[in-house]
């Protein structure tokens, strides 16, 4: 059987309208920024490099040390402000002082390497610290004395499990802690939207 076919059934389609002038030029503009921003994070990208400092450690509270002029936020971890307190069997107790005892304990007095590219907010280095064959990012959470924060879920799922250091009672988290005091420093989590905020300011940082 044949088909029959009319000229009305054919589709018609409307040529496309030629592009303005200006709309060319916006593209054109468009394009060489982003070609440009291509090549200067390329020039850039060379200049970030992993920064390593070593020495005797001032500990300040149960996640930051300084090593000489470089101040360290241990990366990963969060431990309870040096003026924070938690409560166990009924009392409160001072749980920050205790986190910067159990770092103290675990540096001994040991020269301190750490080593990292990131910085925050507040200019102090992200860390990865070690005393020793001590990792004192990863013992911290072991210990109790310090919530992953980042990182080391598995550590703290531990410490908590056993019920040590701060998860002997109850507690707020040290950031909760932080948003409720007016005037304390208030940090971010360093999961993956800050690592790329904080790699974009390194990077920017060589400008």
């Amino acid at each position: 059987m044949s088909r029959s076919w009319s000229p009305r059934s054919r589709r018609r389609y409307a040529a496309p309208r030629p592009r303005s002038l200006w709309r060319k030029l916006m593209d054109y503009g468009l394009a060489i920024i982003i070609l440009g921003l291509l090549i200067l994070l390329a020039a850039r990208l060379d200049r970030v490099e992993t920064r390593q400092t070593k020495g005797a450690a001032v500990i300040n509270d149960g996640d930051s040390i300084t090593l000489g002029a470089e101040r360290i936020r241990m990366r990963g971890i969060d431990a309870p402000e040096y003026t924070q307190t938690c409560r166990r069997n009924g009392a409160d107790y001072a749980c920050g002082t205790l986190a910067r005892q159990s770092l103290v304990r675990l540096i001994a007095g040991r020269p301190v390497t750490c080593s990292g590219w990131q910085r925050d907010r507040y200019g102090r280095l992200l860390g990865d610290c070690k005393a020793g064959d001590t990792d004192l990012n990863r013992a911290q959470v072991e210990a109790g004395w310090a919530v992953a924060y980042g990182d080391f879920e598995s550590e703290e799922a531990i410490a908590r499990t056993a019920k040590v250091g701060i998860w002997a009672g109850t507690f707020d988290r040290p950031q909760d802690w932080r948003d409720s005091h007016h005037g304390e420093v208030v940090e971010r989590k360093h999961g993956t939207l800050a690592s790329i905020g904080d790699a974009v300011r390194e990077i920017f940082r060589f400008w």
